[in-house]
């Protein structure tokens, strides 16, 4: 960056580019309407820029944003500068050109120039006059002020800058100083929060891993796919990994399920749970909906009913815990005593399904739909009940704190980010309130046949809308709904609304979550200014959920709106990208402030640097505190001849359908008890590690008496499938080499060079098995080159330990930040893969194993070599562990002794006072 000398600097100086009203937007253009002029999202000239997990986002002139090594700045402008770095081509094309100008120039007079003034020519050169692009070259800089100076920033650097987002952006923050060391003091004292918080990020992780539950029944799963033949559409690449990373954390893992699923308003995330829903009732337990309001759980209670319900090939038993059912009314009471005894498979219901008198028979998941709707007491209720369920949570825009969370990776989160085909982005327009407006908006849709939401913030301003409308459309069919109606009257009034019965649904935001409605393609939101960010959002997702052009209105009174209902506003016409639902949360993360992660105050610290280098520091606190962090994977796909080592099994059901089944299964003759088996069964397939197979198998000797044989060759693959999945090894398969020869390779997406040289210090010798290979793709490479680790053979550990990771200033951290994103995806899809020429494996780290042919005894010769590694690396992950277990304790112990301490001295002061 370049500085500049400021003279003057006046505070409140805009960038005055207040005639960018833009009439003729050409088609296509992703268009916001502020007060009456249309503004294309190009001529507000936006930059895009870092943010936290990996979402770009947009900055404008008068944006405040922060930049690595300089501070919190303002950005003013883009502005082109002449080039000051050019490289050798650049100048030998500048040379050229200038020559042939200046042959030009003399060309240009009969008697040719003198020597002056060819000087004087050439003195233009390089300055302002010279508006020769390959002459006197320029690029393109982000001009940002700051307290002392203007900094410009190359547009290919902007990755080096974020939006300054922390606790209230709506109150200003202080410009940083260019000189000296404010900027860096601030950065160091945030630097010592981020490490501790980093401590409680993994004492989390640690204790997280050590709950347990039963998880469900792969062989139950040929009954899911029959479900999900049933989905009308062709899922999107997002829903897929989504479907993929669920049924995973369901199947084969055996902590229970955390799962954030993050989507748009209509890009599919009910039918992640209509999946989930009905993996847990086949496997015989119960399962739950929980729905913010009564319209969308009955919503809900009606798609699940069509989908499974009695009269369906699947004649599952659904009901509807509907308001007034209380513990005391006869359908209440009557209800309650079904779910207790198992006589309802899935119950769907609004907060009424977490209260203390619901007592379920078996509920192994709850899906929460809307999360960031429900209240601080709900949430806590919500952790008692969940205690060892699992747990799948929808929302279009998580609450700030989810979103933290899930960015610093303390939830596992799935995110559906592609529309579905044909979707168009709705139109946003944010007008002062007036009753043209409101003529244009209804008659519009009226002509072409639909229908149209009103929405008002409260009860009480119903019924002068409805005068309004009736004033302006004498025969209009209007039909109201909101939350204080008799019981279940809004649910069934929305109904007769969308059987086509009225023009206009009057309401107040009890239509915010889930209503459904095909026809209905205009909203209009009245005193807009009064809702919050992600109201607004869910609002707006109610329309444009067919092919056809969807149209919001956001009217705000003039002179009630407050400057952060303002910016709300605005944030919400600018995001008007389809999937932008997670950036809405992350506008409303800055507007509103950042709060608190994992109940530490932290927002203080994240709004001295900004929220998105805040979370970056706290990625990098992980990153030097995470040891051998080498990612597990839920399973491994083996595709060797005659199906050796594969955990897929093929399998007869009573009607005669061939379906695949997992592999692993224990006669009857050896464990009768079909609890225990299931029970044994799973506690083999899903062991950590070969350790822990020795000792159960020991179990089961001391137990059932000596393993039949059928059995030990099963227990072997198993053991082949501990190994790997500590590995990280999502893929087995076999390649030529070239040589004709067949190399076994075993792709490991997570591996890093730095895991690699963690992991050979703690192995015999300090070296890797003969035989057993480690290559890893250029991109990941110190020397940007494919780097190939020898087994058998000593090896420089410098050269793998360097991370460069942990320097986040190093121009290549965001890219590798991406790719441990990346490839956390590449893991859960491997299951799809029937043969490794779908897969580039030169791309991917991989283990392997020369010459290893298309032989019998795959699973033994694989053992022999990838057994001492996996105990070495689940030996040490169980070590770090028990030491953030530890450093967690010894942390809460110290803050209880402080705690006591205060409040004996405030004791002791009281004392002295009386």
């Amino acid at each position: 960056g370049k500085e500049a000398e400021k003279d003057s600097f006046d505070e409140d100086n805009d960038d005055g580019d207040d005639d960018d009203s833009d009439d003729d937007v050409p088609p296509g253009t992703d268009t916001v309407s502020i007060n009456g002029r249309i503004v294309s999202r190009d001529t507000l000239k936006g930059v895009r820029v870092g943010s936290a997990g990996g979402w770009t986002l947009e900055v404008f002139p008068g944006d405040f944003v922060v930049h690595r090594k300089y501070g919190i700045g303002r950005f003013e402008r883009t502005v082109l500068t002449p080039k000051t770095k050019l490289t050798p081509e650049e100048i030998e094309a500048r040379d050229a050109r200038r020559r042939e100008l200046l042959e030009r120039e003399i060309k240009k007079h009969r008697n040719g120039l003198s020597r002056a003034e060819i000087a004087e020519f050439q003195m233009k050169f390089g300055t302002e006059e010279d508006d020769d692009p390959i002459s006197n070259p320029k690029s393109a800089v982000l001009e940002i002020t700051y307290k002392d100076g203007i900094v410009h920033v190359p547009v290919d650097r902007a990755y080096r800058l974020s939006r300054y987002r922390a606790g209230d952006s709506v109150v200003k923050p202080k410009l940083s100083k260019v000189r000296g060391d404010q900027w860096r003091n601030a950065r160091k004292k945030v630097e010592e929060t981020t490490l501790e918080l980093a401590q409680d990020v993994l004492a989390l992780y640690a204790t997280r891993e050590t709950l347990t539950r039963q998880p469900f029944d792969p062989a139950k799963e040929h009954e899911v796919k029959e479900f999900e033949a049933t989905f009308p559409f062709e899922p999107t690449k997002d829903q897929q990994k989504c479907f993929e990373d669920v049924e995973n954390d369901m199947v084969w893992r055996s902590r229970p399920m955390d799962r954030l699923v993050c989507g748009d308003v209509g890009f599919g995330k009910t039918e992640v749970a209509m999946r989930a829903l009905y993996r847990a009732v086949v496997n015989g337990r119960q399962a739950a909906m929980l729905a913010p309001t009564g319209v969308l759980s009955s919503q809900h209670y009606k798609n699940i009913v069509k989908r499974v319900g009695e009269g369906t090939k699947f004649n599952k038993r659904v009901a509807l815990l509907r308001g007034g059912m209380t513990k005391t009314s006869k359908a209440g009471k009557e209800l309650r005593r079904q779910i207790e005894e198992g006589e309802v498979d899935i119950i769907v219901g609004t907060h009424a399904l977490l209260s203390r008198d619901m007592k379920y028979k078996d509920l192994g998941l709850l899906v929460v739909d809307e999360e960031q709707r429900f209240g601080v007491k709900q949430k806590e209720r919500l952790k008692v009940i969940c205690d060892g369920i699992d747990v799948l949570t929808l929302s279009a825009t998580p609450i700030p704190r989810t979103l933290q969370m899930s960015l610093s990776g303390v939830r596992d989160t799935s995110t559906i980010r592609s529309p579905p085909p044909m979707r168009k982005p709705t139109i946003t327009y944010v007008q002062d309130f007036n009753e043209e407006i409101i003529k244009y908006a209804i008659g519009q849709e009226l002509d072409r046949g639909g229908q149209c939401y009103y929405v008002v913030p409260r009860i009480a301003m119903l019924k002068e809308a409805q005068r309004t409308i009736k004033d302006l459309f004498p025969d209009i069919r209007i039909i109201q709904a909101h939350g204080r109606m008799g019981r279940n009257t809004a649910e069934e009034n929305v109904s007769s609304f969308a059987e086509g019965n009225y023009d206009i649904l009057l309401a107040t935001t009890v239509i915010e979550n889930g209503v459904d409605i095909p026809s209905v393609n205009t909203i209009i939101i009245q005193d807009s200014q009064n809702f919050g960010m992600s109201t607004l959002y869910q609002l707006r997702g109610r329309v444009g959920r067919s092919d056809l052009q969807g149209y919001a209105f956001f009217l705000h009174k003039d002179g009630s709106i407050t400057e952060q209902s303002m910016m709300r506003l605005q944030a919400i016409g600018e995001l008007n990208e389809l999937g932008s639902g997670f950036d809405v949360a992350n506008r409303d993360l800055e507007i509103r402030g950042a709060g608190s992660l994992l109940g530490t105050e932290q927002s203080g610290m994240a709004a001295k640097v900004g929220f998105d280098l805040y979370m970056r520091m706290l990625k990098k606190s992980i990153r030097q505190l995470r040891g051998l962090d080498l990612p597990l994977v839920p399973r491994t796909n083996v595709l060797l001849p005659k199906g050796e080592g594969s955990m897929e099994g093929k399998r007869k059901t009573k009607g005669g359908e061939i379906v695949s089944v997992h592999a692993f299964q224990i006669p009857e003759s050896y464990i009768p008890g079909e609890e225990e088996r299931q029970v044994a069964e799973t506690a083999a397939r899903l062991a950590e590690s070969s350790a822990q197979l020795v000792e159960l198998t020991n179990e089961w000797k001391d137990k059932y008496g000596p393993i039949p044989a059928a059995l030990q060759s099963k227990l072997k693959t198993l053991h082949l499938h501990a190994c790997t999945r500590r590995l990280g090894i999502d893929l087995i398969g076999l390649m030529e080499n070239g040589d004709g020869q067949v190399d076994c390779v075993m792709r490991s997406p997570g591996l890093r060079p730095r895991h690699w040289g963690m992991i050979l210090p703690l192995l015999p010798k300090g070296v890797a098995p003969k035989g057993l290979d480690v290559i890893f793709p250029a991109r990941l490479t110190t020397s940007g080159e494919e780097q190939e680790v020898r087994g058998g053979s000593r090896v420089d550990l410098k050269e793998l330990i360097e991370d460069e990771s942990l320097s986040e200033d190093n121009e290549k951290w965001d890219a590798l930040d991406e790719e441990e994103i990346e490839a956390m995806k590449e893991i859960a899809s491997a299951y799809e893969v029937k043969s490794l020429d779908e897969i580039d494996a030169e791309l991917h780290p991989r283990f392997v194993i020369k010459d290893f042919g298309t032989g019998p005894k795959s699973v033994d010769r694989l053992l022999k070599v990838l057994l001492p590694v996996a105990k070495a690396v689940f030996e040490k992950q169980n070590e770090e562990k028990e030491h953030a277990r530890i450093a967690a304790d010894l942390r809460e112990k110290r803050e209880l002794l402080q705690q006591r301490k205060k409040e004996s001295e405030a004791k002791d002061k009281q004392r002295f006072l009386l």
